[in-house]
């Protein structure tokens, strides 16, 4: 037994010694040179700290193991030649480079994004790696755009995510623990020699670069990470173990590759709304909206708070991994739960981006080119054509799935086509696609659910009387198809508004801790306060202002919620409410006679609150 563990343990403390040794002499060879990274704006260290220090983990990861290789001559990895493990461990070192090229003179993105996918590249082309072990039937085409893809956004996912004190270094040990873990489940532990040998490494750099750190991987060292951490799947596939070879990767690089994602999404967005130049710099300009940051704003700005935080994600991704492997019957279905546990997670995490792209959409809706509002308009009736087809064809699988009736290709060439085209040509009868749904009434909804019944109704007259299909259930099919196919059409009418309320509850919760916003109370819950909120939701995007509460003077909706804004009480509580919610401004959005109008202004008079009257009223123009 001691004989099995000696090797890992040798290869694990070798590097573990040798980088405590090197990181400290890294760290002060780049202090003299200048290489440090001085705080500003979007910094978090407050004082001048040396970067560069990745130069230390790639030496004292690489250096010991590969005199551990030459004296044992046990293979470099396990599974490959060493030839294409020479090619992949140089690549690594050219990347490291790369990273500390960047530290030095900052590189510009575009350059440094270049040097990436040709090394992504070379992976596949020079050192032979991609997905062709797990998948021997995939296109060497595709093949080669998923391993490009792959290595570039994992470099790219360490490098964004550096940005708290150890924790690209934490997240990477989590990494390569997790994957070294999968194998030894797949009874392959003698390909995670190198596993080990990163794993010493990096607890070596983590004992200086841990908060408050000394020294910075920079991106020396948070590339070099990225590609060992994206290559040594590659190297150490598992033929048909999607876990092992992917998913369990996946899961482990989940914080940083999450990160990016939002990162490139909301740089994306405000690139669009900044202008069109200067593309590539502006999506991989950094910002200070990163997953740390946020985490780190609501911890009160603890670092090791936030990071901890965030290994256990991170930890908590690669358990569940580890624990589906390890059932194996279940193994898939506990990989997809954990998978949508993180789309949940980042659906969570993503009012920025929603409130990015609120204020992209406001700008084009309300944009005042006329060229552009004319594209606008000529896109409406497509919109909704294609969205309606989309949306019956479902309904009809979705109601023949739930009568279960049997679905074969005579289903899909006689009776699909015969639902969903009477229902279509109603749609267009009764004015579907001339009606200006953002400002539709009752009577238009109306309109739309009389258009899907004769749809609905005339289709099955078709079917009844058509040879060989009458025997299908006519009457619940009918009633079933007319109230589904209402409820999704009348959906896709509905949601502009719901998104556009979306967007402003989220500029809301942005603008709620704010000092400079006006927080407003409404006075009256009728149709002048719907009128009054929808001209903020309007202009949310440019707006300073928030409802905070509702004042109503019928006492039984106290407590009740219009548009998810509370009624506190009637105007003669005016005054509590008002400290309570610290409200600055009451809006009149109610007809009130002038009697009334004074009784207001005396109660809130010793508030010191603002009062302003919201109203619209018709009047005569004078000749």
């Amino acid at each position: 037994m001691i004989e099995d563990i000696l090797p890992y343990a040798v290869a694990c403390v070798s590097t573990l010694l040798l980088t405590l040794f090197l990181t400290p002499l890294v760290r002060e060879t780049n202090r003299r040179f200048g290489l440090v990274d001085r705080p500003d704006a979007r910094r978090i260290n407050k004082v001048p700290i040396p970067r560069g220090g990745g130069i230390a983990l790639v030496a004292g990861v690489l250096v010991p193991y590969a005199v551990f290789h030459l004296v044992t001559g046990r293979p470099w990895i396990q599974g490959i030649s060493d030839a294409t493990a020479y090619k992949a461990t140089a690549l690594a070192v050219v990347t490291a480079l790369v990273g500390f090229a960047d530290d030095i003179v900052s590189l510009r993105s575009r350059v440094k994004l270049a040097f990436q996918l040709v090394i992504a590249a070379l992976v596949w082309a020079w050192a032979g790696l991609g997905f062709r072990v797990l998948w021997p039937a995939l296109p060497a085409w595709f093949d080669f755009l998923m391993t490009v893809f792959w290595v570039t956004g994992a470099i790219n996912a360490f490098n964004l995510i550096d940005g708290l004190d150890g924790l690209a270094t934490g997240l990477a040990f989590i990494a390569v623990f997790g994957m070294a873990g999968s194998l030894f489940l797949a009874s392959n532990p003698q390909t995670t020699l190198f596993y080990f040998a990163m794993m010493g490494g990096l607890v070596g750099f983590l004992f200086y670069n841990y908060n408050p750190a000394s020294v910075f991987l920079g991106d020396s060292g948070s590339m070099f990470l990225g590609f060992v951490i994206a290559v040594l799947p590659l190297a150490s596939q598992t033929p048909d173990s999607f876990l092992v070879s992917v998913g369990v990767p996946m899961l482990a690089m989940g914080v940083p590759v999450f990160d990016t994602a939002l990162a490139i999404l909301r740089r994306t967005i405000r690139r669009m709304l900044a202008g069109s130049g200067g593309a590539v710099d502006r999506v991989m300009t950094a910002d200070t909206d990163h997953l740390h940051h946020r985490i780190l704003r609501a911890v009160g700005l603890n670092q090791r708070k936030a990071t901890w935080i965030l290994y256990g994600l991170s930890a908590t991704a690669v358990i569940v991994g580890l624990v589906a492997l390890s059932l194996r019957s279940h193994a898939a279905g506990l990989w997809m739960a954990a998978m949508a546990v993180a789309v949940f997670i980042i659906f969570h995490d993503m009012s920025i981006e929603f409130f990015d792209a609120g204020r992209l959409l406001g700008d084009i809706a309300h944009s005042s080119n006329r060229n552009v509002r004319r594209r606008l308009a000529g896109l409406t009736v497509p919109f909704y054509v294609s969205l309606d087809l989309l949306a019956l064809v479902s309904v009809f699988f979705v109601c023949t799935w739930a009568m279960r009736m049997e679905v074969n290709l005579r289903t899909l060439r006689t009776v699909l086509l015969l639902r969903v085209l009477p229902t279509f040509v109603a749609l267009a009868y009764f004015r579907a696609y001339s009606t200006v749904w953002s400002r539709a009434v009752a009577s238009n909804f109306v309109r739309l659910l009389l258009a899907c019944a004769v749809g609905s109704v005339a289709g099955s007259v078709v079917i009844y009387y058509w040879p060989s299909l009458s025997g299908e259930r006519l009457k619940a099919m009918t009633l079933a198809y007319a109230a589904v196919s209402f409820v999704m059409l009348a959906s896709v009418r509905a949601f502009r508004g719901v998104a556009r309320d979306i967007f402003y509850a989220i500029d809301c919760s942005r603008l709620r801790n704010r000092r400079d916003v006006s927080r407003i109370l409404v006075y009256g819950a009728g149709l002048r306060y719907r009128t009054f909120r929808r001209e903020l939701v309007r202009s949310a995007s440019a707006n300073d202002r928030i409802i905070v509460g509702i004042l109503d003077d019928d006492v039984c909706l106290r407590g009740k919620y219009i548009g998810g804004i509370r009624i506190l009480g009637t105007i003669n509580q005016a005054p509590e409410i008002v400290n309570s919610v610290n409200a600055d401004t009451v809006v009149i959005a109610c007809e009130i006679s002038d009697d009334w109008l004074k009784v207001v202004r005396r109660i809130l008079e010793p508030t010191g609150v603002k009062v302003t009257v919201f109203s619209f009223a018709e009047r005569a123009l004078q000749s």
